[in-house]
C-alpha cells in the first residue's frame, strides 16, 4: 500500500515539475516576444470571451433544467438520456442531418474543387475572376435560395410547375414543398448550388500560388497527364487551402437550418427537412429550454469536432 501511495506521489511530483517548467518557458517566451504577443492578445481576448466562453457555458447547461427565468437546476445526464430515448423528433434530425452532409457534403467539396481548378485553367484575368464572381454570388447575397422558392412555387405560376404543363409533363401544379417526397432532393440541389463557399475561393487561391517550377520537375520526372500532375504536385502544394475548405465544409453542412426552414417551413412536412440545428433554434428560440438546447448544441459540437479530425487525417494522405 505504502508503495502504491509512492507511486502516486512521484508521478504527482513529476507532472508538477512538468507544468512548472512548460509554465517557464511560456514566461520567457512571453518577454522575448512581447511584441509578437501584444498582437495576438486582442484575437485571444474576442475568442476567449465570443467564443470559447459560450461553449464551456453551453457544456455546463447542458446538465441543467434552464428556461432562462429560474435559476439553472442541476439535472446530471437527464437531458442526454431524453435525447436519444424520449425524442423521437430529435432521432429524425439527426438522420435528416447525416443524410445532408453525406451527400451535400463530399459532393459540395468536390465539386469546388473541381470547379476551382477548371476556373484556374483560364488565361485571361478579368474572365477568371467574372467566372469566380459568377459562382460565388449565390453564397455572398444570403438570401439567393428565395429563388428557388419562385421557381418550385406549389402554384400555377411556379417556373417549374408552369414548365412542366407547358410541355405536357403534368395536367396540375405539384405541391413541391408539401409533398414529402420531393423536399429532400430539391432541397439538396439548392444547398449544392449555395455550396461555392469561403472554401471555393480558398482552392482559388490555393491553386493560384502553386510554384510552376514543380509542374516542369513534375514532368521531368514521368507525370504524363493533368490528373497525375492534379495527384502529385497541385494537391499537394495546397494542403493548408485543402484542410480549411474541408472544416468550411463540414461546419456548414452540419449547420444546415436556415434555408431549409425558409423553403419547406418551420417545422416542415412530418419533418423531413428537420435537421439538428432546426431542433436547436426550436428548444432554444422559440421554447426556451436552454438546458435542453446546450445538450443538442453539445453534441452537435463534439460530431463535427470528431468529422474534422476524421477529414484532416484522410487529407494529410493526398500525394504521399
Amino acid at each position: 500500500m505504502e508503495k502504491e501511495v509512492q507511486k502516486e506521489n512521484t508521478s504527482e511530483s513529476i507532472y508538477l515539475r512538468y507544468i512548472k517548467r512548460r509554465a517557464g518557458l511560456l514566461k520567457k517566451d512571453i518577454r522575448r516576444h512581447k511584441t509578437s504577443y501584444l498582437f495576438i492578445l486582442p484575437y485571444c481576448l474576442l475568442f476567449t470571451v465570443f467564443i470559447l466562453a459560450p461553449v464551456l457555458v453551453s457544456i455546463g447547461l447542458s446538465f441543467t433544467y434552464f428556461n432562462v427565468l429560474e435559476t439553472p437546476r442541476f439535472v446530471g445526464w437527464q437531458n442526454y438520456v431524453d435525447l436519444f430515448f424520449a425524442d423521437e423528433v430529435f432521432l429524425t434530425a439527426v438522420k435528416n442531418t447525416f443524410l445532408f452532409a453525406v451527400i451535400t457534403g463530399p459532393i459540395g467539396y468536390f465539386m469546388a474543387l473541381f470547379i476551382a481548378w477548371m476556373i484556374n485553367d483560364i488565361r485571361n484575368k478579368k474572365i477568371r475572376a467574372f467566372m469566380t464572381l459568377l459562382f460565388y454570388a449565390p453564397t455572398i447575397s444570403g438570401q439567393a435560395y428565395i429563388v428557388w422558392k419562385y421557381i418550385f412555387s406549389s402554384d400555377t405560376y411556379g417556373f417549374a410547375n408552369a414548365w412542366l404543363m407547358k410541355l405536357g409533363i403534368t395536367y396540375s401544379p405539384h405541391l413541391w414543398f408539401e409533398d414529402q417526397k420531393y423536399i429532400v432532393p430539391i432541397l439538396i440541389i439548392v444547398v449544392l448550388w449555395m455550396s461555392m463557399g469561403t472554401g471555393f475561393l480558398s482552392f482559388i487561391a490555393g491553386l493560384q500560388n502553386v510554384d510552376q517550377s514543380l509542374y516542369e520537375a513534375g514532368y521531368m520526372d514521368g507525370v504524363k497527364n493533368r490528373f497525375q500532375e492534379l495527384w502529385y504536385i497541385t494537391l499537394p502544394s495546397m494542403k493548408p487551402q485543402l484542410m480549411f475548405g474541408a472544416v468550411m465544409t463540414i461546419t456548414s453542412s452540419f449547420a444546415i437550418h436556415d434555408q431549409l426552414a425558409a423553403l419547406a417551413g418551420f417545422p416542415s412536412v412530418n419533418y423531413a427537412a428537420h435537421t439538428v440545428v432546426s431542433h436547436l433554434v426550436d428548444y432554444g428560440s422559440i421554447r426556451f429550454e436552454m438546458g435542453y438546447a446546450s445538450a443538442i448544441a453539445t453534441l452537435l459540437f463534439i460530431v463535427m469536432i470528431v468529422c474534422n479530425k476524421v477529414i484532416q487525417a484522410l487529407l494529410r494522405k493526398v500525394g504521399q
